[in-house]
């Protein structure tokens, strides 16, 4: 059995659906299960409807009419007759989106977001599978709502490992092409849940794991993993190998190119994970497996924009001790931020979080109850492995240094 994951730039229209059936003839699709993201930038238009929903209703069916379209435009160039089955299964998907929204009595937007963000893949799977169908391609489309088993963590949910093992390995037919969606699971009332945004590469490892797996393999729009995004960094590099305890590093730190939880399932139980290009699907891209050395040896530059970088001192000059930073971490855990850096000192004690929910300025006030706090929003976060003094010399031209630490293997760098 063998893992493909296909994210929403490899199908943003239908030339990329065409070519991932492409990619599929060329690999060959037997015993093979395919897990695909949202097309293009749905989840950004469902997350715009979301928003819509609770703070501006007037403009909650242009939205979700942005996002039929859309949808709509690469159905009508997949499929000559607008009665095909694929029209009617994707309708049906907007009606219920729309009951779901209308029968809504939930004021929690976490909630609520779950109970929305999915239908991207839902209906981008049931596009592929019925055009797969279509040309010969013999497929099930599976819902991966009824097979992996999540807690209620809205946005973020944590895996039922032992449920979801159970269902996976009683109800998937492994003899065969199967279709999914990534992202998404379902809590114990069968509502649907979100594994985190860019939680299909978690996905594809979840049913590695679940089903011990030959391989995985995670199509990209770019040659493998690089050692730097080329988005924000000259020289990108190709990294043919890479060890799991690496690639875990990299993407604890932020590389976009892999999920921060995808790694550990495969690690267990040494399933090897392929990054590959879905424009050049015979190249070898980047192997990640045990005990690879790094190949080649170069630095790794990851930047994480949009960071908070909070700093607190004692109000009267006592020190910052065990007590002060349980507490510390006690209010960032209840405010749901993802810290990425910390750095204290005798009387001072600095952090660099991830503000996903939005939750800055409840959690300041509580800091200023016991500490004199400041705070810098939007700025940037650089994480450079196997550094250099060239390297993080580029990172800091013409930026202002907030913070900066060093270990043997790695610096960090918070910028303004």
């Amino acid at each position: 059995m063998q893992i493909f994951k296909f994210g929403g730039a490899s199908i943003k229209d239908a030339d990329g659906v065409k070519n991932l059936a492409s990619v599929l003839q060329t690999t060959g699709y037997d015993r093979l299960l395919v897990v695909v993201s949202a097309m293009g930038k749905t989840t950004n238009a469902l997350e715009v409807v979301i928003e819509n929903y609770f703070n501006n209703k007037p403009e909650l069916q242009s939205a979700l009419q942005d996002v039929k379209k859309y949808h709509n435009e690469i159905l009508l160039e997949l499929f000559d007759n607008e009665n095909h089955l694929a029209f009617k299964k994707v309708k049906a998907f907007f009606t219920e989106l729309n009951a779901v929204l209308n029968a809504n009595k939930s004021p929690d937007y976490n909630f609520v977001y779950d109970q929305v963000i999915g239908y991207g893949e839902l209906i981008s799977t049931t596009i592929i599978s019925e055009y797969l169908n279509s040309i010969g391609i013999k497929n099930n489309w599976i819902d991966v709502r009824e097979l992996i088993k999540t807690d209620t963590f809205y946005r973020r949910a944590n895996v039922d490992w032992e449920a979801t093992q159970r269902l996976i390995g009683s109800k998937l037919d492994t003899s065969t092409l199967n279709i999914t969606q990534g992202f998404l699971g379902s809590d114990p009332n069968n509502f649907s849940t979100s594994l985190g945004r860019e939680g299909s590469d978690y996905t594809a490892a979840i049913f590695a794991y679940c089903l011990n797996a030959k391989n995985v393999t995670i199509w990209k729009d770019v040659p493998g993993v690089l050692s730097a995004d080329p988005r924000y960094f000259e020289n990108a590099r190709l990294l043919h190998k890479i060890s799991y305890r690496e690639a875990i590093e990299l993407a604890f730190y932020g590389a976009s190119v892999i999920h921060p939880k995808t790694l550990q399932p495969l690690q267990r139980k040494e399933i090897p994970l392929y990054v590959k290009s879905f424009l050049n699907p015979t190249a070898p891209g980047t192997k990640i497996y045990k005990d690879m050395v790094l190949e080649p040896w170069t630095p790794c530059c990851i930047v994480k924009k949009n960071q908070v970088l909070i700093s607190l001192s004692s109000l009267d000059f006592s020190y910052i001790v065990e007590e002060n930073i349980s507490e510390i971490f006690s209010l960032l855990h209840l405010y749901k931020m993802k810290v990425d850096v910390i750095q204290n000192s005798a009387i001072s004690f600095s952090v660099c979080v991830d503000n996903i929910y939005n939750n800055l300025d409840i959690l300041v006030h509580q800091l200023r109850a016991k500490f004199k706090v400041t705070y810098y929003e939007n700025v940037s976060l650089y994480t450079i492995r196997h550094y250099d003094h060239k390297t993080i010399a580029q990172i800091e031209t013409d930026k202002t240094v907030l913070l900066k630490q060093l270990t043997p293997e790695t610096v960090q760098v918070v910028t303004k």
